[in-house]
């Protein structure tokens, strides 16, 4: 798409800014500088009253279709410029859900002169017009994809700029040091113009503290904003695809008492105490196969498995020797298979399954696998799933639940973070090497064009090309 005028546009654009599918209620959105005329056109006000649109304020009537007949029985509504979320002149026809309506109603805005939206196009001249700036306009679509009530909380919070403007906080600090630099550069001669280095140093430590909470921000808010990756391991026949089946509450693998059933993996999204994650049922370990497409799928399950946020090691409780002593070694005698995977993959990530314990109660006398958390569950019986689901959420999550105000930067700008603060460790660096102002202020202007980068103040168009892209049509 080409660039933008963000000094006012001289086309106007729509979309249908609902689902695209049936629903009670749809909505054809329209921006620019005909908004007001399009919509008054195709407009037939209920009311004997009304004399023209009040801005902001719902009208109802019937709209008309390309043809000049009544097409539908809605609600319309106008937006003048600045005042609305683009910046320009807008307007909304609420109507039925129907997807032949709305196709109707956005024929008929066309015929009028707009033309369809591109992806992303009326946030994009949101940020243009300086409605918001570039982390809102990406919380607009983090907003949109929220897979969990956190994630809705966490993309609010950057919509409503807390992100940007603790961003440009820091960046005004690296501006106020820059000027001291130029000051430096330009009249070498007086002293007092540049900072001491110490109190030049503590500036820079500060900012660099305050993009290390920002990137331990985004750390914590993976697993709300993305979804944990909880993989489930084992041997063969151990029960794992009958666990998932168990999580999601439908036969989504399939179970049979031939090992080796699973041999690719399977993802599926779901949440597990309300934290969203992706799900994978690995293929089954076993020592020996002839197989290449079930060696291939195991391969694939360690993958995933090395990758992963949580690991559900699934013990097959039948293997147990319980007539035994129940001594810890002795009941894991048959597992020394599963022992070798939890110390390849380590203790931290894993939880161990006994599974079919309805067959093979676990002894109460043991709560761990070698030092990863035991938990007795049946699949068939659905017994144990509620605490295993909690014993997930809390190995994936820690005490990272987000509050309200919390700030959670997304990949791209955690990366620009991650850059600023190089370039800040560079600038230390080279205050303590006692280098001249002019090769100081390189390491300065990198820091801050990186945080600039977050709010969009010298974004390229190529950056804004890649985010706007990733929008739906009609947001």
């Amino acid at each position: 798409m080409s660039a933008l005028n963000p000094a006012g546009m001289d086309d106007t654009i729509a979309a249908v800014a609902t689902a695209p599918s049936a629903g009670g209620v749809g909505i054809i959105r329209i921006s620019g500088p005909k908004a007001l005329d399009i919509i008054t056109s195709m407009f037939r006000p209920s009311s004997p009253k009304f004399n023209g649109f009040t801005p902001r304020f719902l009208h109802h009537g019937h709209v008309l279709d390309a043809q000049g007949r009544e097409a539908d029985d809605a609600l319309a509504v106008f937006f003048k410029g600045p005042n609305s979320f683009t910046g320009e002149d807008c307007a909304e026809i609420q109507g039925h859900g129907g997807p032949a309506v709305l196709a109707a109603l956005l024929d008929s805005v066309l015929s009028r002169g707009a033309r369809m939206a591109e992806r992303g196009e009326f946030t994009r001249r949101a940020f243009l017009n300086g409605r918001l700036d570039l982390s809102q306009a990406e919380a607009v679509a983090e907003l949109i994809a929220a897979p969990s009530r956190e994630g809705v909380y966490l993309a609010s919070a950057k919509l409503d700029g807390l992100l940007g403007r603790r961003v440009s906080e820091l960046r005004e600090r690296l501006e106020y040091l820059r000027q001291r630099v130029c000051l430096a550069i330009d009249f070498p001669d007086e002293e007092g113009e540049c900072l001491p280095p110490q109190e030049f140093t503590a500036i820079t430590r500060e900012v660099a503290q305050g993009i290390r909470t920002l990137l331990a921000g985004y750390e914590r808010a993976r697993c709300w904003r993305e979804g944990a990756l909880v993989v489930l391991a084992g041997q063969v026949n151990a029960g794992k695809s009958s666990l998932m089946n168990a999580f999601l509450g439908r036969n989504r693998a399939i179970v049979t008492e031939k090992p080796g059933t699973t041999r690719d993996y399977l993802e599926e999204h779901t949440t597990l105490a309300g934290l969203p994650v992706r799900l994978v049922d690995t293929a089954g370990l076993r020592q020996y196969s002839d197989d290449s497409i079930e060696l291939e799928g195991m391969k694939r399950g360690q993958e995933m498995a090395e990758s992963a946020r949580c690991i559900l090691l699934v013990l097959d409780a039948q293997k147990a020797d319980l007539r035994a002593d129940t001594a810890p070694q002795t009941v894991f005698a048959a597992f020394g298979e599963e022992q070798a995977l939890l110390d390849r993959l380590g203790r931290s990530r894993c939880i161990a399954v006994w599974n079919k314990a309805d067959a093979v109660p676990l002894p109460a006398a043991l709560d761990s696998f070698f030092g990863a958390p035991l938990l007795p569950v049946s699949s068939k019986e659905g017994t144990g799933i509620d605490q295993l689901c909690s014993a997930v959420r809390a190995l994936c999550l820690g005490e990272s639940t987000p509050e309200e105000g919390d700030i959670a930067p997304n990949l791209r700008q955690a990366d620009k973070l991650r850059q600023a603060l190089t370039a800040l460790e560079g600038l230390e660096a080279a205050i303590a090497l006692a280098m001249p102002p002019d090769l100081c202020s390189i390491h300065l202007e990198a820091a801050s064009a990186h945080l600039a980068d977050i709010t969009g103040l010298n974004s390229t168009e190529e950056t804004l090309n890649s985010i706007f892209e990733s929008f739906c049509i009609g947001k």
